[in-house]
């Protein structure tokens, strides 16, 4: 049993010198800290937990202020990353959604096989996140005609016009190479750079968010009130 003792001799002569609108003050402030606290243990916890995070997911909490008359500071998902479930997915485990990249191919590539997901091949070309790099990926979809904007796909003028630029292609269902898209070099050689999987990624509960969230507001905020109402204590009785 975890129990929280705020009502000790110290407090209470503290608290007998504040009016009850510094007391409020007190509260409300240990809350923000708390609040805080939790903040960094969550971001701290992404840093973790996921391999090279982006910035769009190591941002993806904040936090609202408690108020005098609203003692409830908040820690949330911000709303544009709360729009994705893939985080939500990390903490309870599940199915993970679709990606924008996995929904693009469902819809404009011409391919007669099943992609549930999809995922980097070995030799794809990563960015510093470990995300399959901006600048190959836009030359893959041009190339297997996949762009949401069709006037960016390859043409046979513009593959004729650069020859010795590497080229793309999507294997068909029958084909015994593995599915998904397949770079082919100028020299002939091919290589995979997204493998297409026919089940949806399943992923275990990994973050752990609420756990760890109440076990830091338990233990931080009793010592934050404490701080508080002594400061404001010893402020009133002309001692800071």
């Amino acid at each position: 049993m975890f129990t929280l003792a705020l009502d000790d001799r110290d407090l209470q002569d503290s608290l007998s010198q504040l009016s009850a609108h510094k007391v409020k003050w007190a509260a409300k402030d240990a809350l923000d800290l708390t609040a805080a606290d939790v903040l960094g243990h969550i971001r701290g916890r992404v840093d973790t937990v996921f391999d090279r995070p982006t910035s769009f997911t190591r941002n993806a909490f904040g936090m609202r202020k408690a108020h005098t008359e609203r003692l409830e500071a908040a820690v949330f998902e911000m709303p544009r990353q709360a729009r994705r479930d893939y985080l939500k997915v990390q903490e309870s485990g599940g199915l993970r959604p679709r990606t924008g990249l996995e929904q693009l191919l469902d819809v404009r590539l011409a391919y007669d096989g099943i992609i549930a997901g999809v995922a980097p091949a070995p030799f794809a070309q990563l960015d510093a996140y470990g995300n399959w790099a901006r600048g190959e990926r836009t030359q893959a979809l041009s190339a297997v005609q996949a762009q949401r904007d069709s006037t960016a796909n390859t043409t046979k003028a513009s593959r004729k016009r650069n020859r010795k630029r590497a080229g793309f292609f999507v294997p068909s269902r029958d084909s015994r190479l593995p599915a998904g898209i397949w770079k082919r070099d100028p020299d002939g050689v091919i290589y995979q750079v997204l493998r297409f999987t026919r089940t949806a990624p399943h992923y275990e509960q990994r973050l752990g968010f609420y756990d760890g969230a109440d076990e830091v507001f338990r233990l931080r905020l009793p010592d934050h009130l404490r701080r508080q109402i002594e400061a404001r204590a010893a402020r009133a009785s002309g001692r800071g």
